[in-house]
């Protein structure tokens, strides 16, 4: 594998024998190739007993309330520094069940991928949709394939559904949110679309800007489990970062909300940010939330989520306020304020 691309998080995956070295358009056909692909690639790979009844369709045994969300993910580059379109597509997925207190459980994968894609790649990207399953704790079971001519597509799109049953602590909504609740953050900010951002325009860093593209189901399961109805409001802050997902609460509540400029944020993304002329509240990111809970509840909280995995990080964002009703000011270190609107466009387009 070359230089350019040994941040990939798979590698030297033995790629099963179909006998061609890339994705043609038979392999869409429905007939012998399909199959062939079909049989020793995804079928093998996902096993479970409702993918292996290969039905159009998936029948599932599930009582009450339940999660359900979709997306498609179109990035670019397809392999990024910290992972790749099938690793953010189970992510991307599994966290917007979890963010409205779901407990994500199946999956659909469907795919649309451009006739010429190397047959290593597309495995490639089949075993990291496994890893990022086998993490979130959920299933494959159903999905489809579809093949376009070369110069109708990007090598590969995705499509991902999921579903789940609703935890049963969870009452979650804007509408509970109060005066004086807290904002936190689970991370580190601005991972993600730095480093989409970098490797497209062939940028070095002293250190490494890597994705942040994770799973964030167990720590929302385990705040539910924890701390009840005391949680007010998961939210992760993807395309239009923090500063979008701020905005849409403080413009619902009409309430204000005010944050420091102390958030957690690696140096080199600050510095890439510094470089680029962005401001790390407006990029992308991928394996972050924000949790707006009782203020009685934030140090608690904080402690439950320092010893989960990717919950390492999380601080105190902000708070709301009846002050500035409906918009979002930033304290800075030295007293200064500076207002946080809405984005008016897209900054980084096709980061997931």
């Amino acid at each position: 594998m070359s230089e350019e691309t040994n941040y990939r998080f798979t590698k030297n995956i033995p790629v099963p024998d179909i006998g061609t070295n890339t994705i043609s358009l038979a392999h869409g056909s429905g007939g012998k190739l399909t199959n062939r692909l079909l049989d020793h690639g995804v079928f093998d790979l996902f096993k479970n007993d409702t993918l292996q009844k290969r039905d159009d369709g998936a029948v599932l045994k599930m009582d009450g309330e339940l999660a359900f969300s979709t997306d498609s993910f179109v990035v670019s580059p397809i392999f990024f520094p910290g992972g790749d379109i099938g690793e953010l597509a189970i992510n991307g997925t599994v966290n917007d069940v979890a963010m409205t207190g779901g407990i994500p459980k199946y999956l659909s994968l469907s795919f649309i991928i451009e006739e010429g894609l190397l047959l290593k790649d597309f495995w490639e990207i089949l075993h990291s949709i496994k890893n990022a399953s086998n993490k979130a704790g959920v299933q494959i079971v159903t999905g489809d394939t579809k093949v376009v001519e070369k110069g109708k597509g990007d090598q590969i799109f995705i499509n991902t559904t999921g579903i789940g049953p609703m935890h049963p602590n969870a009452k979650l909504g804007v509408e509970f949110i109060d005066t004086d609740d807290v904002i936190l953050v689970s991370g580190n900010v601005a991972s993600h679309g730095m480093a989409i951002l970098s490797k497209r325009e062939g940028l070095e860093f002293e250190s490494d800007i890597l994705s942040d593209t994770a799973n964030l189901n167990v720590l929302t399961t385990t705040l539910l489990d924890e701390l009840g109805d005391g949680i007010k409001l998961f939210r992760d802050p993807t395309r239009g970062g923090i500063a979008t997902v701020l905005n849409e609460i403080a413009l619902q509540l009409k309430k204000g909300i005010k944050i420091t400029e102390k958030y957690p944020i690696l140096p080199q993304v600050k510095s890439a940010c510094e470089i680029f002329g962005l401001d790390p509240l407006y990029v992308a990111n991928e394996g972050i939330m924000l949790i707006v809970l009782k203020q009685e509840l934030a140090k608690k909280a904080i402690e439950i989520l320092h010893k989960l995995p990717n919950g390492e990080y999380t601080a105190i964002l902000g708070s709301i306020t009846n002050e500035h009703p409906g918009k979002v000011i930033s304290k800075s270190g030295l007293g200064g304020n500076r207002v946080v609107a809405m984005p008016i466009a897209e900054q980084l387009p096709r980061i997931c």
